[in-house]
């Protein structure tokens, strides 16, 4: 009796530590459903939209001006911004200040991008802490699942001329 309830036991354990590997590596190299909080994204994303990221792009150097982006915040690394693409490594980059008075310009150093969030009036990135290191980014959002009637395949950046190479 004993030795059959130790079995099924070890049988579950070892099922459930299998079925926990292959959870693992579909969330990390596959992707995974997010929500993403706070306005920086408006009218892309609004708070608490949720949305589906994919990591395959982050590991085959995949990602391009104008994607949009889940990475660790280089300011809190217990905590994951959504932000775009604005520039890549080597790209020079027109910044201004949140108010817009003062613009100057920065260059994405090797190995970094540069983000910033579609409401340029209320997002904190690139801006404020500089390029973020490419190994920072989990993965590409390209599709936002709730709600419902926004449901699909996200749309360009409402700020599309700060992608043209001046």
């Amino acid at each position: 009796m004993l030795r059959g309830v130790l079995g099924k036991t070890f049988r579950l354990v070892g099922y459930t530590i299998q079925y926990g590997c292959i959870a693992h590596c579909a969330f990390e190299y596959v992707g995974g459903v997010l929500m993403c909080s706070g306005p920086s994204m408006e009218p892309t994303i609004q708070n608490s939209d949720i949305v589906f990221a994919e990591n395959l792009s982050r590991h085959f150097y995949g990602i391009q001006r104008g994607d949009i982006v889940v990475a660790k915040s280089p300011s809190d690394p217990k905590s994951n911004i959504c932000k775009r693409v604005i520039g890549l490594e080597g790209d020079k980059i027109l910044t201004s200040s949140p108010a817009g008075f003062f613009k100057s310009h920065s260059y994405v150093p090797k190995g970094h991008v540069w983000l910033e969030g579609d409401n340029l009036q209320n997002s904190t990135d690139s801006r404020y802490y500089g390029p973020v290191p490419y190994g920072l980014i989990r993965g590409r959002i390209f599709l936002k699942i709730w709600p419902l009637n926004d449901f699909g395949f996200l749309r360009n950046s409402p700020n599309g001329h700060r992608f043209s190479d001046e």
